[in-house]
């Protein structure tokens, strides 16, 4: 085996700050490095770690459309337990910014579940409870 799975995931965002508070305040994973002169900053909780990029504010840029961009299309994150799933769900539905897809719902006719939303730096992320 050539790779040992994900380093870390590189995102461009609208908003570095709102993003960086969107995982740190609302999801509660640490701040590990913020580099200014750049302008990122990186995110762990502690099994992934995240770069988040400042997009270019001085010319205009482009929101991202899953079904007519090459890229990423989301993002998905595991919760422990369904309880978990429905107490984000809340926490989601009055985050500033955070735009709510679709509630929690079972996947692929369940007992997983899973739901939607948009961050307020316009990256699309999944929260799954596998149900295992």
């Amino acid at each position: 085996m050539t790779t040992l799975g994900i380093n870390h995931l590189g995102l461009t965002v609208r908003d570095l700050d709102k993003t960086t508070a969107f995982f740190t305040d609302l999801l509660g994973w640490s701040l590990l490095a913020r580099d200014d002169s750049y302008p990122r900053t990186t995110v762990s909780d502690d099994t992934c770690r995240l770069t988040l990029w400042q997009a270019d504010q001085s010319q205009p840029f482009t929101s991202f459309d899953r079904k007519t961009n090459v890229g990423l299309h989301h993002v998905a994150f595991e919760v422990a337990s369904k309880e978990e799933l429905f107490e984000l769900a809340g926490k989601l539905r009055n985050w500033p910014g955070v735009t709510v897809e679709f509630e929690p719902e079972f996947l692929s006719g369940g007992p997983r579940m899973h739901m939607m939303c948009s961050e307020p730096g316009g990256i699309r992320v999944e929260f799954i409870w596998p149900a295992s």
